[in-house]
């Protein structure tokens, strides 16, 4: 992969995992038409390529390079960002890839719980690898949380533990992972004196089926009758829900530590703005005892006091 930073004023490079597909293409392609360029980081070239294909067809002049990531192993994530780090500086990394409610039990390449493994464990591994790119030009690492995470708790004695498996629950303990890891971050950052922010945004309610036709990344798909009724009621597009996503990538009034999500009722929809979490995603006591797995499961370890 080549790459150069910088360019135009205001304009970025930002890397957006799991740009293939659902938010991270939406992001990816409002960042394009927003003339950033574009790092479509995936694990399946056949759709990277056709995502590509796709933003060209709506951003003639849309600047985007790939990089191959497998956020469910943590050879590929070293890998990756060995070959992002031989293009220089990056403005932004926008953690989006993840495992949403597998319905059985599965693993990573390395045995972990493949949706923890995934949406948290690999986003660790990779902000860890790629944090020395962001430094030289302040660049900010966005993590993307989840409405979920009001519904569930880690295990105090393991905070990886699966316990009895249930897809949607563990969906839930990944994104208060996820949360926990970007706000204690936010942090850590902040005390060793790095000019690196770190901020959590999520889509609230977003589906595929209101946002707009992307036939080469998105089928279609006939929903009932009932659902069409209700929809845009409580939820919104991906292209909508991605919004946030990338307010907190790009946007000059963002300051690490913060929470972006819709403004509307519940945070289900709405315009990008700062919204509150739940006190469990602010927990430092559990993001120490998070942080302290998260490195012994990935072998990866943050080198944030070299930026004393």
């Amino acid at each position: 992969m080549s790459s150069e930073a910088g360019g135009a004023p205001g304009r970025r490079t930002v890397v957006v995992t799991g740009a293939s597909a659902g938010l991270g293409y939406h992001a990816a392609e409002q960042l394009a038409a927003a003339g950033h360029r574009v790092v479509l980081a995936t694990r399946n070239p056949e759709k990277a390529a056709a995502a590509e294909r796709s933003i060209r067809r709506y951003v003639a002049d849309a600047d985007l390079g790939h990089l191959h990531l497998d956020l469910a192993d943590l050879d590929s994530v070293r890998a990756a960002a060995d070959t992002l780090a031989e293009s220089g500086p990056v403005d932004a990394v926008l953690n989006n890839a993840g495992v949403v409610g597998s319905s059985t039990r599965q693993s990573t390449a390395q045995g972990h719980e493949l949706q923890v493994g995934t949406n948290h464990l690999g986003h660790f591994a990779w902000t860890a690898l790629v944090l020395p790119l962001l430094e030289p030009v302040a660049g900010r690492v966005v993590h993307l949380g989840s409405i979920a995470h009001r519904f569930t708790s880690l295990d105090r004695r393991d905070p990886l533990a699966t316990g009895r498996y249930e897809g949607h629950r563990q969906y839930a303990r990944s994104k208060l992972a996820v949360m926990l890891f970007g706000f204690e971050l936010a942090q850590r950052l902040a005390a060793s004196g790095s000019a690196v922010s770190s901020v959590v945004a999520h889509p609230g309610l977003a589906v595929d089926s209101l946002a707009p036709a992307r036939p080469e990344v998105t089928p279609a798909r006939s929903e009932p009758s009932w659902w069409r009724l209700g929809n845009g009621w409580v939820d919104q597009g991906k292209d909508a829900g991605a919004t946030p996503l990338v307010h907190a990538a790009v946007g000059a009034d963002v300051r690490s530590g913060e929470y972006w999500g819709p403004d509307g009722a519940l945070q289900l929809r709405g315009a990008p703005a700062v919204v509150a979490a739940q006190p469990r995603a602010h927990d430092r006591t559990e993001a120490a005892r998070l942080w302290r797995a998260s490195e012994r499961a990935t072998g990866v370890s943050f080198a944030l006091d070299a930026l004393d």
